[in-house]
């Protein structure tokens, strides 16, 4: 399930909650697997790339590059902390493992992995 939120437009000529169409095209719903995300960021954008890592493979793949301003970044944030809560009230605790690599990887900015 993916949750969206949108602030209400201030514009008088507008309605106050105006309804967004979004089109998912049938390869991009396909998806791709990630199973580990970089962030890096500047002071005008947060930058994620998605990354999959394959067992013995020592060489990892970007898969996927997402960029978008620290305000989304925070909404990002906000979202993910709903639907994690929303997921283990019906599913039970995501238990986390920390045997992420360590490989130094960094194209600018603070780096930070998920």
């Amino acid at each position: 399930m993916i949750h969206s939120h949108m602030e209400d437009q201030k514009d008088d000529k507008k309605p106050s909650n105006q309804q967004i169409n979004v089109e998912l095209t049938d390869e991009v719903a396909e998806g791709i697997y990630s199973n580990l995300a970089m962030i890096a960021h500047s002071n005008s954008e947060f930058v994620i790339d998605f990354i999959r890592l394959m067992p013995g493979v020592p060489k990892a793949r970007v898969k996927s590059r997402i960029i978008m301003t620290p305000d989304h970044a925070k909404r990002l944030l906000n979202a993910l902390k709903d639907n994690i809560e929303k997921y283990e009230q019906a599913f039970g605790k995501i238990e986390s493992n920390n045997d992420a690599p360590e490989f130094p990887m960094n194209f600018g900015g603070t780096l930070g992995e998920a």
